[in-house]
């Protein structure tokens, strides 16, 4: 018995047996609790069984379901960097799950350049040499195919393709060893916090290389939507009204392989629509939760069908994890999508699709959007500098959750007027120029040759004749320079001309 209680202890859960008891998976040691709302407790049990469950000095009591789960809530409580410990205890078996703090939970979500891990970064040397220990923790989620492109998936590896075994993994201190496996967007955004407010942060990372923002929706209510329950009909891996990158590349991994778990709509995959939501979203519906980062779309940015649906696609996901959540203005901040250039990869609709996410942000309450375009790679899909992401995206978070007035977003387009062959473009805030003298990145649809100044809030463009529309950064990759004081870019749009 005592050799089960220290392998309890170290977090690894038993099976269930006459008198033992699990937690879910996503409690273990060093684990950040949400701040000022209910903590909610969970696990499985042997029926009837009496659980009691003591955190911060605090017990409760409740019997386990017949269906073996049983959950407690504690009252919310407030941030403290000061060590917990958390017991479960059932007749025969304890659980005990030390250095736990209560914070912050922000929910990392993406494809490729949120999973992109601190090691790889731009800047990974000077903050390793730098480094200093802060109360941040990380849960990153290893998931079945990671890093596996381009080649069929082991036989152990396709049989975890199952909502239960899918994602795997516990809660890290922040230290110069775990740290660099982290997102790196996700290390600097709650890096970023925890140097503005002492509030511990603990992030969840449950990004997928690849992944379709198909995947991160709950399948039912992809079912129920109108528009899109044709994304739910039949097997996926024929279905035309997914991207095709995520069918080809799903197909290598799996192809006619029969022992692949599946359903109606065909073979599990962590591309496959709701696959992602089932497996790691859903099961976290009971963690209270800060908000949300999300930095994907490279997937659905190659098909002139899936890059105008996106922004509705994206309207979907973050109402109904608002509903998960039941939190109606849940913070949901996003990446918009780099710069890139077509030599080396399929870019050419890319500025409809940044333009698309701009509108989006303008679409719902509790939404920020970080530009990434200034710091693409001209023949690399994964820009190095996470930094700047991660940073811009806190600044959203900073402002809007933790009353700090800061300024989180670049110049956005007003409206746009003309007269006297001078076209004038009025913006939310006073402009600046990022390097050099001469603006660039302005395009119009009837001229190659203009000249663009800045004059307040306004750019003006001398032109003999009245174009139809104003671009700017209207290319994959993009030279543009137009900020404000601060150093934040203006966003990639297209404006009629009035």
């Amino acid at each position: 018995m005592m050799r089960m209680l220290i392998w309890i202890i170290l977090g690894t859960i038993p099976f269930i047996g006459k008198g033992q008891i699990s937690l879910s998976n996503i409690f273990t040691n060093n684990m950040v609790l949400q701040r000022d709302k209910p903590i909610v407790i969970w696990g499985k049990g042997n029926p009837q069984d009496f659980i009691k469950v003591t955190l911060c000095g605090k017990s409760q009591t409740t019997k386990v379901q017949t269906d073996g789960t049983w959950k407690i809530r504690f009252q919310a409580m407030p941030a403290s960097s000061l060590p917990q410990t958390l017991t479960v205890k059932a007749p025969d078996t304890t659980i005990i799950l030390q250095n736990i703090l209560v914070g912050d939970l922000w929910l990392c979500l993406g494809q490729s350049n949120m999973e992109w891990p601190m090691v790889k970064e731009q800047h990974f040397q000077e903050e390793i040499q730098k480094f200093k220990e802060i109360p941040l923790r990380f849960y990153n989620a290893t998931y079945a195919g990671k890093n596996m492109y381009g080649s069929r998936f082991s036989d152990s590896t396709m049989l975890k393709l199952q909502p239960t075994t899918f994602y795997s993994g516990y809660w890290e201190v922040n230290d110069t060893s775990t740290f660099k496996t982290m997102s790196a967007v996700g290390y600097y955004f709650g890096k970023e916090i925890v140097k503005n407010t002492n509030i511990p942060i603990g992030l969840i990372n449950l990004s997928i290389g690849g992944a379709p923002i198909e995947t991160f929706i709950d399948p039912m209510v992809l079912k129920s939507h109108h528009q899109f329950k044709s994304k739910m009909e039949g097997d996926w891996l024929g279905n035309d009204h997914l991207p095709e990158w995520i069918r080809v590349r799903a197909k290598e991994n799996i192809g006619f392989n029969n022992i692949v778990p599946q359903d109606v709509n065909g073979k599990n995959h962590a591309f496959k629509p709701g696959f992602a939501f089932l497996a790691g979203i859903q099961s976290l519906s009971a963690l209270a939760i800060k908000g949300i980062i999300f930095y994907q779309g490279e997937s659905n940015a190659q098909e002139m069908d899936r890059v105008l649906e996106y922004r509705e696609l994206s309207k979907l996901m973050i109402k109904s994890y608002r509903d998960v959540w039941k939190t109606k203005k849940l913070p949901f901040y996003f990446a918009q999508l780099s710069s890139i250039d077509t030599i080396n990869y399929k870019a050419h609709l890319w500025p409809f699709f940044r333009d698309e996410q701009r509108k989006l942000m303008k679409e719902l309450p509790g939404l920020g959007m970080a530009i990434t375009a200034d710091h693409g790679m001209k023949n690399d899909i994964h820009p190095r500098n996470k930094k700047v992401v991660g940073e811009r995206l806190a600044l959203w978070a900073l402002n809007s959750e933790y009353n700090k007035n800061n300024i989180t977003f670049g110049p956005q387009p007003i409206k746009t007027s003309y007269k006297n062959n001078i076209l004038e473009i009025l913006f939310d805030q006073p402009l600046s120029i990022s390097e050099g003298q001469k603006l660039h990145g302005f395009s119009l649809s009837n001229s190659s040759s203009f000249d663009a100044v800045i004059s307040g809030n306004k750019v003006k463009i001398v032109c003999e004749n009245k174009p139809e529309y104003v671009y700017y950064n209207w290319s994959p990759y993009t030279n543009g320079n137009l900020t404000n004081h601060a150093q934040l870019p203006t966003s990639t749009f297209k404006m009629n001309v009035k």
